[in-house]
C-alpha cells in the first residue's frame, strides 16, 4: 500500500484526490496547505480519506514517517524547493506540470533523485491515458515524420484574471508557456528525433505575462510548432506529419480520440476512452513504480522532463530577446 500526502489543496489537488481513490493500492493519509484548518477541509471532501492528518505546514507533513509519497500540487514556482526537500526526506514524488519553472531547476532535481535512488515523476497526464500508446503505435503507418504541430489554445483571458490565479500574477510562475505550453513540449519532446533548436518565437503579453506564444523549431529532419494561448480559441490538437498522411489528436492535453489519415485510404479514427479520468493513468503507473522500487519512469523519465522545460526555456528566450 503506497500512503499518499498531498502538498497544496487547490482544485487539482481535489481532482487527484478523487481520483487516488480508485487506486486499491494507494490510500491518501495526509493533506498539507497554509493552516491546519483549511488541510482539514480538503480532506473532509476527499473521498477515502478517512483519518487522515491534516497539517499546517509542508515540513510536518514531510516529517510524517507514515508518508511514502507526495503529490506536488503547489503553484509553479514553488515546486523546485519543495521538490528537492521532499527527495530529501526520502519521499517518492508525484510533481504536477510543469515540473519546473525551467531546464537548470530540472536538473537540479533530476540529480538528487538520482543520487539519493529516489523517485520522482513529472504528472504529465496526457501520456498515461490509454490513447496515447494507440497513437505511438500507429506512427507507422504516416511513413517518416516531417512536422509536429502542437496546440492549446484557449479563450479565457477574463475567467483566469478574474480568479485571482498566480497564472495571471506577475512573478516567474505566470503566464500560458508554463501552464498550457508545457503539455505541447511534450509531444514535441517525446517525438523528435533531435533536441530542438529554436527557429523563432512570438508572444501577446498582457502586464508583462505572456497570454499568446507560437514558437517553431527545428528538430533535425522534423520541424516543430508549439502554439498556446489563454486569450484566443485556436484548437487544442496534436498534428503528426509524415510522408504518408498524418494523425490528428484532439484535445491533446486530455486526449481520447485521435484521427488517423493515410493518403489513399479511408479515415480511421481511434476512440479510447479513459480508464476512470484523466488522472487515474499517471496514478497507476506512479504507484506501480512505487511497488516495485523503480526510481525513474520510463514513460516520463527525468531526461523527458529536462527535454520538456527546454523546449519551453527556447521559446522564452526568443520571445524575451
Amino acid at each position: 500500500m503506497v500512503r499518499f500526502g498531498i502538498l497544496g489543496a487547490g482544485n487539482i489537488a481535489q481532482r487527484f484526490a478523487a481520483s487516488l481513490a480508485h487506486e486499491p493500492r494507494a490510500r491518501l493519509v495526509a493533506a498539507s496547505c497554509r493552516s491546519a484548518e483549511k488541510a482539514a477541509a480538503f480532506l473532509a471532501g476527499a473521498p477515502s480519506a478517512t483519518d487522515a492528518r491534516a497539517y499546517g505546514s509542508h515540513d510536518d507533513l514531510l516529517a510524517d514517517t507514515e508518508v511514502d509519497a507526495i503529490y506536488l500540487a503547489l503553484p509553479h514556482q514553488l515546486h523546485h524547493g519543495w521538490a528537492l526537500r521532499a527527495l530529501d526526506a526520502g519521499k517518492s514524488v508525484l510533481c504536477e506540470k510543469p515540473a519546473m519553472l525551467n531546464a537548470t531547476e530540472m536538473a537540479e532535481v533530476a540529480d538528487a533523485a538520482r543520487s539519493r535512488g529516489q523517485l520522482f515523476m513529472e504528472a504529465m497526464k496526457p501520456r498515461f491515458v490509454a490513447l496515447y500508446p494507440r497513437v505511438m503505435e500507429t506512427l507507422e503507418q504516416i511513413g517518416d515524420l516531417r512536422h509536429i504541430e502542437a496546440t492549446l489554445c484557449n479563450d479565457m483571458l477574463g475567467a483566469v484574471a478574474d480568479s485571482g490565479s498566480y497564472h495571471m500574477t506577475p512573478g516567474p510562475g505566470a503566464g500560458v508557456l508554463l501552464d498550457c505550453g508545457t503539455y505541447c513540449a511534450s509531444w514535441i519532446a517525446a517525438l523528435a528525433p533531435e533536441p530542438a533548436q529554436l527557429v523563432d518565437a512570438h508572444a501577446e503579453l498582457v502586464n508583462g505575462i505572456d497570454v499568446y506564444v507560437d514558437a517553431r523549431y527545428s528538430c533535425g529532419d522534423v520541424s516543430a510548432r508549439l502554439e498556446c494561448a489563454f486569450d484566443r480559441a485556436q484548437g487544442r490538437r496534436a498534428t503528426l506529419v509524415g510522408t504518408r498522411g498524418r494523425i490528428v489528436v484532439e484535445d491533446l492535453h486530455r486526449p481520447q480520440r485521435a484521427t488517423l489519415l493515410v493518403d489513399g485510404q479511408e479515415e480511421r479514427v481511434l476512440d479510447v476512452a479513459y480508464r476512470v479520468d484523466d488522472f487515474f493513468g499517471e496514478i497507476e503507473h506512479f504507484v506501480g513504480l512505487v511497488e516495485g522500487g523503480v526510481v525513474e519512469s520510463p514513460v516520463m523519465s527525468l531526461a523527458d522532463s529536462i527535454a520538456c522545460a527546454r523546449i519551453l526555456d527556447l521559446a522564452r528566450e526568443g520571445f524575451a530577446g
